[in-house]
């Protein structure tokens, strides 16, 4: 626990102030418990024994004040435990999501998303209670332990201790049960992340589901996984049930401990009813912090098991790194001897390969022959096994990974359009420049329909585009690519959803970019019949290069794909 502790402590160091008054707060708190437990002795002895008429009027006020005091206390506590809390929270989430962001692509291909978004949401939540309120809590009752102790020892220090000493037995199972509830922890939080996962796959493909009367198929699969959690859970709650009766059992003891030699001490005329009862009253009341200590100690193991799923994530690091070379413009890209290996299975195989903007490249082959990975190392999305790229006659790898992603626009088959206005979907993470927003569409054949609706760019668009037909999603993405103004503009079967009328217009625009070196993977040779260049691909190799009717005549892998 120490050892989580000591992880977050930067974050505490920016909130002197706050945990200043915070710990002002604690401490009104627990004098004034204390005082409250103290107060008994006087109120005994001075009123109901001595019949002090004075101490009659004194000690209520007294009383008043300490509540007063009390509830002070209590509001600074919660508030600023509560502020520090959830903005440590918000912290540790924006640096989860920033070192997320950075990893490679093919961390997000091996990892669920929602097992991402449970650890997000759901585990740094569990941090937060340990990080606010239970630190606070563990605090607040420490300190009230020690004054309601303070209070037991001034009263009669060797009935103290004699009443004390049995405590200390509580530690070992206390430690016990803390130990397996961090596991089941551990446990509860993959259970969760496992229901997360199920439920994103089945709002994602709700449209397959119904198609395949697949709706009970996925309701049983998901009952099964929450069955699971359930048991874990219920495995915890027995757990934690186990404390409370425990520091109870124990408080018992003590007690009958202390009202057996303290009655025989009052009885003996060697301490006062009101010792007594200010004796007693401090010791029950400290059995409630001591007890809250042993279940806040229970609650933090599961964030502590939370905080190692985190760090899990915080300790993969990017293979694919960043040069520190700035990248002004790409003129030229050349493959030298590139091979592209996933696991053991080679993607791409002795690629070479050179081309200056501006130029129009088509790839073709058939599934699986190579293509989409050989834009993927023009992105860096993945760095080659063997061999290596040149931009401009220098390696790729020693450029500023986003200053090379700048100069290109990378249009997927697969489009995502962002819930929010088609303005902001297509200047996607720049500034919105309304001329050229028009200017993007109006090139991606798209303002005819945009400038009807009853918002225009402003439209907003739901999520993954719903509002919108597949070929106006694919509209969008390449107005959004466009936007960007690249050097490189990659198109990946990115015309795949369009009419042929409309795969004319936006190619039009396209081919008339002559500044650009363009890329563009089709499965529809019509598609890149004007390119300047088509690369066939099969089976990892460029088996054949040349312009439509030389690899008519030239390429047998061509004419098969041609005829088809």
């Amino acid at each position: 626990m120490l050892k989580f502790f000591k992880e977050y402590m930067p974050y505490y160091k920016e909130y002197k102030k706050e945990i200043f008054f915070a710990i002002i707060g604690m401490i009104l708190v627990s004098f004034a418990t204390a005082a409250t437990a103290y107060l008994v002795k006087p109120v005994l002895d001075k009123i109901f024994i001595e019949k002090n008429e004075k101490m009659l009027y004194i000690l209520p006020i007294v009383i008043i004040v300490l509540y007063f005091l009390k509830g002070v206390g209590y509001i600074l506590q919660q508030y600023y435990v509560s502020y520090i809390g959830e903005d440590i929270v918000r912290k540790i989430r924006d640096k989860f999501l920033g070192h997320i962001l950075k990893s490679d692509i093919n961390f997000f291909k091996t990892t669920h998303s929602g097992e991402l978004v449970s650890r997000i949401i759901n585990d740094i939540n569990r941090i937060q209670r340990a990080v606010s309120s239970d630190i606070a809590a563990l605090m607040r009752d420490i300190l009230m332990s020690i004054f309601l102790l303070g209070v037991v020892l001034y009263q009669n220090y060797k009935l103290a201790i004699f009443a004390l000493i049995i405590l200390p037995l509580i530690v070992y199972p206390i430690n016990l049960i803390a130990q397996k509830l961090k596991k089941l922890s551990k446990k509860s939080q993959e259970k969760t992340a496992n229901l997360n996962a199920t439920l994103s796959e089945i709002f994602k493909n709700v449209e397959t589901i119904k198609a395949y009367n697949a709706e009970d198929f996925e309701h049983k699969k998901f009952s099964k996984l929450n069955l699971e959690f359930l048991k874990v859970n219920l495995k915890s709650t027995k757990l934690n049930a186990l404390v409370v009766p425990l520091m109870e059992f124990v408080s018992a003891v003590v007690a009958a401990i202390v009202i057996i030699v303290g009655g025989k001490l009052v009885i003996d005329g060697s301490m006062s009813v009101g010792e007594f009862f200010s004796f007693m009253t401090a010791l029950f009341m400290m059995s409630d912090p001591l007890r809250k200590i042993s279940v806040t100690y229970s609650k933090l193991q599961d964030a502590i098991a939370a905080n190692e799923r985190l760090k899990e994530i915080f300790n993969i690091k990017p293979s694919i790194k960043s040069g520190n070379e700035k990248l002004q413009n790409i003129e030229t890209i050349e493959f030298k001897n590139v091979s592209l290996k996933y696991n053991d299975k080679y993607a791409l195989k002795n690629i070479n390969y050179f081309a200056k903007r501006p130029k129009i490249i088509g790839l073709v082959g058939d599934s699986g022959g190579g293509k989409s990975s050989f834009i993927s190392l023009i992105e860096r999305f993945y760095d080659t096994s063997n061999g290596e790229i040149l931009i401009n006659n220098k390696n790729i790898k020693n450029y500023s990974i986003k200053d090379l992603r700048e100069k290109i626009a990378y249009i997927p088959q697969t489009i995502h359009i962002f819930n929010d206005t088609i303005a902001a979907n297509i200047a996607y993470g720049r500034e919105i420049d309304e001329e050229k927003v028009i200017n993007a569409l109006k090139q991606a054949n798209l303002w005819e329909f945009v400038k009807k609706l009853p918002n225009g760019i402003y439209e907003i668009l739901q999520e993954n585009g719903s509002n919108l037909s597949g070929g106006q999603r694919q509209r969008i993405a390449i107005a959004r690519a466009l936007y960007k103004n690249p050097d490189i503009l990659i198109l990946d079967e990115a015309t795949s959803a369009l009419d042929r009328k409309s795969e004319e217009k936006v190619m039009e625009s396209i081919l008339n970019l002559k500044d650009k070196l363009i890329f563009i993977v089709a499965h529809r040779l019509s598609t890149i019949e004007n390119a300047d260049e088509i690369l066939v691909f099969k089976e990892g190799k460029i088996v054949c290069k040349g312009n439509k009717e030389e690899l008519l005549k030239n390429c047998e892998e061509f004419k098969k794909l041609y005829n088809n």
